[in-house]
């Protein structure tokens, strides 16, 4: 089955950073279909973990052949360094204005090869503020950090 339109909450966080961590995401279909998943990671920092469930998300809306995509994350990282930065990363040789090689480079290079081939359109939500798909993502980072502690 294919999707016109799919929205998407996203959330990362870590006990500690760097420490246990975890990702997770929330998509919804144009026919109220919908999918969650999480994962988690023992030694990683909440930049990746948020890096990471876009990245998923992407990829399951990706396998969905997701016409538009409304991405929502809490995360100004994620949501800056998509829309903005990564174009003057790859202008600078993947290096910051500070000339100092860019983190987690290999995320953002999944992330982008992802955004890339899709029709995803960009949104920045507040976290704890009440979004039902932004909370219960936050319940599933949760979750997956409670499974590896």
């Amino acid at each position: 089955m294919s999707y016109q339109a799919i929205t998407i909450y996203t959330d990362g966080g870590c006990l500690g950073n760097p420490g246990p961590g975890g990702w997770a995401y929330v998509l919804t279909g144009d026919d109220a279909f919908t999918k969650e998943a999480s994962g988690s990671q023992h030694d990683t920092t909440n930049n990746r973990m948020e890096l990471t469930a876009v990245i998923e998300a992407l990829k399951a809306a990706q396998q969905l052949g997701a016409a538009r995509i409304d991405l929502y994350t809490d995360s100004q990282y994620v949501k800056n360094g998509i829309t903005g930065w990564i174009h003057k990363w790859k202008i600078n040789g993947w290096r910051t204005a500070n000339k100092a090689p860019v983190k987690n480079k290999e995320y953002w290079l999944a992330l982008d090869a992802l955004a890339n081939t899709l029709e995803v359109h960009w949104h920045w939500v507040k976290g704890h503020a009440g979004i039902a798909g932004n909370e219960r993502c936050d319940v599933l980072v949760k979750e997956a950090m409670e499974r590896i502690r």
